[in-house]
């Protein structure tokens, strides 16, 4: 039996408040460096962690990124909300990182916070994104191509691996679309930063 959906509205301000954290802030705070918004991409995300400071912070702030909006996700599972109603809660969790308020709405790409989503809602899906990700990460070296690229992906996946998903994909992707338009603008002048 499906949870009523008055639930639906706690999980997604718990939502927008997981996703709200930008871990790049916090890794880079931990770790005596500076914030990653005022320098490279001034982007608060893995790639400008990793074109800042290597390897190792980038990694970090990945796994707090996607892990961030993961148990809100899994509660809403858990409460057998339908696809649509979890989909809202992982956007929650999306427009958090994109749009904190405590960090005058100044967040990251969600490319890494949708990977997270999409690895508890529709595994299939994340997987084949972050490794069409990872290959045009290491062929092209731009971060933003790769992550178009995966971003456009996903829906025609989720046809194939995750049909009760494809329209919560799709706002994913939107999503993540609207927030690379200067990289797509820079990407068209020639002047995006690689990795």
């Amino acid at each position: 039996m499906e949870a009523p959906l008055i639930l639906l509205l706690p999980l997604v301000l718990l939502g927008y408040l997981s996703g709200s954290w930008l871990g790049a802030l916090t890794v880079c705070r931990l770790a005596g460096a500076d914030d990653p918004r005022l320098a490279g991409s001034f982007n608060p995300g893995f790639s400008n962690v990793l074109r800042l400071y290597g390897r190792r912070l980038a990694l970090a702030t990945l796994l707090v990124d996607a892990g961030k909006g993961m148990p809100v996700l899994v509660l809403a599972i858990l409460l057998e909300l339908p696809p649509w109603a979890q989909g809202v809660v992982g956007l929650a969790v999306l427009m958090g990182h994109s749009y904190p308020l405590w960090h005058r709405f100044r967040g990251g790409k969600a490319v890494a916070s949708a990977f997270g989503i999409m690895l508890v809602l529709t595994p299939g899906v994340a997987l084949v994104c972050a490794t069409l990700w990872a290959l045009l990460a290491w062929r092209v070296r731009t971060a933003a191509v790769a992550s178009l690229a995966s971003a456009a992906v996903a829906p025609m996946a989720s046809l194939w691996l995750a049909p009760d998903y494809v329209i919560v994909v799709i706002g994913f992707t939107l999503l993540v679309l609207a927030r690379h338009v200067l990289n797509i603008q820079r990407l068209g002048r020639g002047d995006e930063p690689g990795l």
